[in-house]
């Protein structure tokens, strides 16, 4: 693709980048055959190579408009695209560099800026999150739908073992999904300790950056990532093996901390070693020896929902399933399994017409094989599917789980 951006962008890292990933783009349009939007609206504009256009312009000195915005805030960031693309187009962060232009260019409406400021502030602070999910958690059956779809039921984490074994790993503990679904940590916790491996958490962790960092608040978003490699940093230390991830979400941006941080000169060599450390939990696992695990009742049917930060953003596509396999349950067919359940991240409450189109799908896809669960990897994923089946829905580490 030719480019033209201009001469100030040029010099910048982010104009850098953003012009090799620009040329790297051919026009081909394989993108949009994956695109969840462009599905559903067949508007190119709703598409990555219109997005692509839409950031090439600005960058090239053309004012973006509420429509680019628009068009913009839109986008998942599902990361279909990259899989798809012939090229090796690195369209997310090319997406992250073009919000970000246009956040600052562009005035939103109040309304829209007070919600996004709210849950800038709130959702990425467990401080705050967790005391309230505790209590929308019970005053659950009260709330109205479109509102309790967001708010899990409560489910008692268990008995957590005790640190005991020589071999460690890192867990997040500071993340959404301890106040929301304290019981996917806990049960990774004890599959973990009876395969000889004990996870350890910091108490000083919080967000892992990427809830900010998605909402145009990049600079906030490395402050996240700094603090959470901070509050690692002397567990990893200790001889910490692994940053082990149970929520893919956390893991794709974890995964990214090194190119993130790299200009940083006090946290550049500590953030590629973090990123390198970082495992979804599924690898873990499936390293393993699971002879001591039970297996699971013959005929247990599983639909599986690979999320997209761990088909597309972690280029992990098939590690929960073998496992599920190795330990017999059975994996149920399902359509269009690439495709965006419609969570992503503060999607949901932001985009809420399209994230409910998309949730119907995934839910009837995943339904259609009449599995007794569904399982995911991630917990906005978990939260979104819960809200629209009648099917329970549970991380495929709960399953393993019941199995110990």
């Amino acid at each position: 693709m030719q480019t033209d951006i201009t001469p100030s962008r040029r010099k910048t890292e982010a104009g850098k980048h953003a012009e090799s990933v620009l040329k790297a783009c051919v026009h081909c349009g394989f993108c949009l055959a994956t695109c969840p939007t462009y599905k559903l609206t067949g508007n190119e504009l709703d598409s990555p190579r219109g997005r692509i256009y839409q950031i090439k312009h600005l960058l090239e000195g053309n004012a973006p408009s509420e429509r680019t915005q628009l068009h913009l805030d839109r986008c998942l960031t599902c990361r279909n695209c990259e899989t798809t693309c012939p090229s090796g187009v690195q369209y997310a962060s090319l997406l992250d560099i073009g919000r970000a232009e246009v956040e600052a260019s562009v005035e939103r409406p109040l309304g829209q800026r007070l919600l996004r400021w709210s849950l800038a502030s709130f959702v990425a602070e467990p401080r705050l999150m967790t005391p309230a999910m505790r209590v929308g958690q019970w005053l659950r059956p009260l709330l109205p739908a479109s509102v309790r779809g967001h708010v899990p039921p409560r489910v008692a984490p268990g008995t957590r073992p005790k640190i005991r074994h020589s071999r460690r790993m890192i867990g997040l503990g500071g993340c959404v999904q301890t106040g929301a679904m304290p019981n996917i940590n806990a049960a990774a916790a004890r599959v973990l300790d009876k395969l000889g491996i004990s996870l350890v958490e910091s108490t000083d962790a919080r967000c892992c950056g990427a809830v900010r960092h998605h909402l145009n608040r990049q600079s906030d978003g490395l402050n996240d990532m700094r603090r959470t490699i901070d509050a690692w940093w002397p567990l990893i230390e200790s001889g910490a093996e692994a940053i082990v991830m149970t929520a893919s979400g956390c893991g794709a941006s974890v995964r990214e901390y090194g190119h993130l941080l790299a200009d940083d000169p006090a946290y550049a060599d500590k953030a590629a070693r973090v990123s390198a450390l970082c495992v979804d939990l599924a690898e873990v696992i499936g390293a393993e020896d699971l002879s001591c695990l039970k297996a699971a009742e013959a005929g247990s049917k599983v639909a599986f929902h690979p999320p997209c930060t761990l088909q597309h953003g972690q280029k992990k596509p098939d590690v929960v399933e073998p496992i599920l396999n190795r330990l017999g349950y059975t994996l149920t067919p399902i359509k269009d399994k690439h495709l965006c359940c419609g969570s992503a991240g503060t999607y949901s409450l932001l985009q809420a017409d399209f994230s409910e189109h998309f949730k119907k799908e995934k839910v009837a896809a995943l339904e259609a094989g009449q599995p007794d669960v569904i399982a995911s990897a991630n917990i906005g994923c978990l939260m979104q599917i819960q809200s629209g089946s009648s099917v329970p829905v549970k991380h495929w580490i709960e399953l393993i789980d019941s199995l110990t």
